[in-house]
């Protein structure tokens, strides 16, 4: 009977020794494991700021090239220069009159790049009027009265600026300008007063030489031959400038 009773109370002991294990266990694994997975996070955030701050440090990649071979490129320009003066040869039809050579001088001033005055002064020789030619004989003129002398002053505009190409390597500055302005003008033996207007283009083979190409009305009132009305005589010539 005692020995019965012993090896009950040593079962139970036995049973109760082990479930207190189990429950220790049961207990403490969770703590464990929670510990063991912040530890592998602070490693992880200590590792990803060791990995910022080593590309903070690194030289930035270099991602266009800044050695550029530049091309040289001459840009066409006027000489910075005010004072341009020249001449110019032409032929002008007087009315009433044949047509006749005609050659003259200009000065220009360049106030702005768009807007310049310009003195011009230019002579002709007429031929006999159409009541001359038809009346055989009769000559109404002198030799000095038939001489066409004009002072103009004017204002000029420049406007529509560009180039002009000659093939693929050759450009040069190039420009339409408008004038217009008052003047006198000797002729018939009386000096009239005039009103001139017209409009041109320039090219500039260089910075300091320039083509021009004009086209001018001069307008005076005349009461030759007994009829009071105004009288337009148109010029076209072709000249050349230097500026100063």
């Amino acid at each position: 009977m005692e020995n019965r009773i012993r090896v009950l109370l040593l079962a139970s002991l036995l049973v109760l020794t082990s479930g207190c294990a189990t429950l220790h266990r049961h207990m403490h694994w969770p703590w464990h494991h929670h510990a063991k997975n912040q530890a592998s996070a602070q490693d992880a955030d200590a590792a990803a700021d060791a990995a910022a701050a080593a590309a903070d440090a690194a030289p930035p990649p270099v991602v266009i090239d800044p050695q550029v071979e530049r091309r040289k490129i001459k840009v066409p320009k006027i000489k910075a220069k005010n004072v341009e003066l020249g001449a110019y040869f032409g032929e002008m039809s007087i009315e009433s009159y044949t047509a006749a050579p005609v050659v003259g001088a200009v000065f220009d001033y360049h106030v702005t790049e768009d807007f310049f005055f310009e003195a011009a002064a230019g002579r002709a020789k007429t031929g006999k009027t159409s009541f001359e030619t038809l009346g055989g004989n009769v000559q109404l003129l002198t030799d000095d009265e038939r001489r066409f002398t004009y002072y103009n002053l004017s204002l000029g505009y420049n406007f529509l600026p560009g180039e002009v190409f000659l093939g693929r390597n050759l450009a040069m500055t190039s420009g339409l300008y408008l004038l217009g302005g008052i003047g006198s003008t000797k002729f018939e033996g009386d000096q009239k007063f005039t009103v001139n207007f017209g409009a041109g283009f320039r090219v500039l083979p260089t910075d300091w030489l320039t083509i021009r190409i004009e086209a001018q009305d001069q307008v005076f009132k005349s009461d030759f031959l007994g009829t009071d009305r105004l009288r337009n005589n148109l010029s076209a010539h072709i000249g050349a400038t230097v500026f100063f």
